[in-house]
């Protein structure tokens, strides 16, 4: 089944819908696209949105105006209190049922009728009210006496000024909010200037929405494919939060999912692809400290599949290093020991006879007349030959030809990471300009994170040269001609990627290439 170029009855395509419905919001909403997003997403996929920050950032107003949205929809809205009762939120007591001994409430115009709720300050709920509550977020089923009720909320706002308590019941309260947000004041100052000064009073959406037309694109968007790059992604980047010690649970991973391909239908997409997966910072944090970490590891995942380019340079670092120690070890010239007659070619070995024969002198073994040289004055010796010798072409073959294998095998996986960020980097925009739940700084961050490490493989290069002349060996590194595989990767489009040998890389990064070849046939 597909979702492509989806329409509502009229002939209006709904991502034009939402389009004209997120700028209205925007105009009016300033600094708050994200949340805009997330709002109008979490109302499309049935999931629940929360809202954190302090007094006075337009949460209340924010989440009134979305849920204002649904044409034809029952709207709760309700400020809670440590003193509120249960008969505010689930209707009174029905004296009528009582008088035939039956507990039953008359919920007509309360929670348990409506297609949309804002519940503001919802973690001063009390016990009272707690257990039907997380009922009604994560059944949509509500015990009115024996009877179970089916509740139509198609999605509940929360909103707090501060973040609950350690209390189990809260606690639960808390995930039953897929979407997650703390707003912060205005920062810009012509932002804060249209706010006080320019912006009508009141907020007027620009189009609605039907209950029958979010119902009719979930079925839509029920079975639409996931893209293989996808699955790797939310695979490998769970296991990347485990080893940071964030635990996100199945169920919430599932739920994910299933939103992701709600954000693919609405945006036209034939399939849930990997600019998708941003959206995954809203709806996997726990505690505030960790947003930042989730952040940043879901862009890294985005872009290239998680390869870190930070890994490949401590490689280098690490394989220049270790040339460097080799070479230092690695005597100029052999040196023996006046004292006792043992001969050397190591430095290692000169500074363990040393520490077991003091007062031993030694001489260089060289052409013309050999002079004494106690310990101290031989380092310095040793020390001006290796300078002059520019450090190079002192080691043996055989070390010279491992170094080489291996600065060879690092120069090869940084000439394919480079030449595939150059091909996914027009893929990687143009699949963000189609998605219509990713904000500006989002798409701006990505492009940023994306040039940031084609310069960073630019400094690897550097590096590898470096440790390349450190050995003697001329670098061919611009003679070569691209590989099969870097050839086909500037081809972007033109050819399936699937079939590319990648150069030890691991199977994630395997599967991550089978997705992007997955879109190349898409479009």
């Amino acid at each position: 089944m597909t979702c492509y170029y989806y329409s509502l009855p009229g002939g209006l395509f709904l991502k034009e819908k939402l389009l004209e419905i997120k700028s209205a919001f925007m105009a009016y909403f300033k600094e708050r696209e994200a949340e805009i997003n997330g709002s109008l997403l979490a109302l499309l996929s049935g999931e629940n949105i929360l809202f954190l920050g302090p007094p006075g950032t337009a949460k209340t107003q924010l989440a009134k105006n979305i849920c204002q949205l649904i044409e034809g929809g029952n709207f709760f809205n309700y400020l809670l209190t440590s003193f509120s009762t249960p008969e505010e939120l689930f209707g009174p007591l029905s004296l009528k049922a009582l008088e035939e001994d039956e507990f039953r409430r008359k919920i007509d115009g309360c929670l348990p009728t409506a297609h949309i709720a804002l519940l503001d300050e919802i973690f001063k709920a009390s016990s009272a009210i707690l257990n039907s509550l997380l009922t009604i977020l994560n059944e949509h089923k509500y015990h009115n006496g024996r009877e179970l009720v089916d509740v139509p909320l198609l999605s509940v706002f929360g909103a707090s000024n501060e973040f609950p308590d350690e209390n189990e019941s809260l606690e639960a309260l808390y995930d039953r909010f897929l979407f997650r947000y703390r707003l912060a004041y205005i920062q810009d100052e012509e932002n804060f200037r249209n706010l006080v000064f320019r912006s009508p009073d009141e907020f007027e959406p620009a189009a609605s929405l039907r209950v029958s037309e979010i119902y009719e694109l979930r079925a839509h968007a029920k079975d639409l494919p996931v893209d293989p790059d996808v699955e790797t992604i939310v695979t490998e980047l769970r296991k990347s939060l485990q080893l940071q010690e964030i635990e996100i649970s199945d169920r919430r991973w599932k739920k994910v999912v299933q939103v992701l391909k709600i954000a693919a239908c609405s945006s036209e997409r034939p399939a849930v692809d990997r600019t998708m997966v941003l959206l995954l910072q809203h709806m996997l944090w726990n505690l505030p400290e960790e947003r930042e970490t989730i952040r940043k590891t879901v862009f890294e995942f985005a872009v290239s599949g998680g390869i870190s380019t930070e890994k490949l340079h401590q490689e280098a670092e690490d394989l220049q290093a270790a040339i460097s120690i080799a070479l230092k070890n690695e005597l100029p010239v052999k040196v023996i020991c006046d004292s006792c007659g043992e001969e050397f070619r190591l430095r290692q070995e000169i500074e363990t006879h040393h520490i077991s024969h003091p007062n031993h002198s030694y001489t260089l073994k060289a052409e013309g007349p050999s002079k004494i040289y106690p310990y101290d004055n031989l380092v310095k010796e040793i020390d001006s030959l290796q300078e002059e010798a520019e450090k190079a072409n002192i080691l043996s073959q055989a070390q010279k030809e491992v170094f080489g294998t291996e600065l060879k095998a690092l120069a090869d996986r940084v000439e394919w990471v480079k030449h595939r960020l150059e091909a996914e980097r027009e893929l990687l925009k143009n699949l963000m300009d189609e998605n219509i739940w990713l904000s500006t700084l989002d798409k701006n961050e990505t492009l940023l994170l994306h040039d940031t490490r084609s310069t960073e493989l630019s400094e690897l290069n550097y590096l590898i040269s470096k440790s390349r002349s450190m050995l003697g060996i001329q670098s061919k590194q611009a003679k070569l001609e691209p590989q099969p595989a870097l050839q086909l990767a500037r081809e972007a489009g033109k050819k399936e990627m699937e079939k590319i040998s990648v150069p030890d890389s691991g199977s994630s990064v395997n599967s991550f290439m089978k997705g992007i070849g997955s879109r190349f046939k898409l479009r």
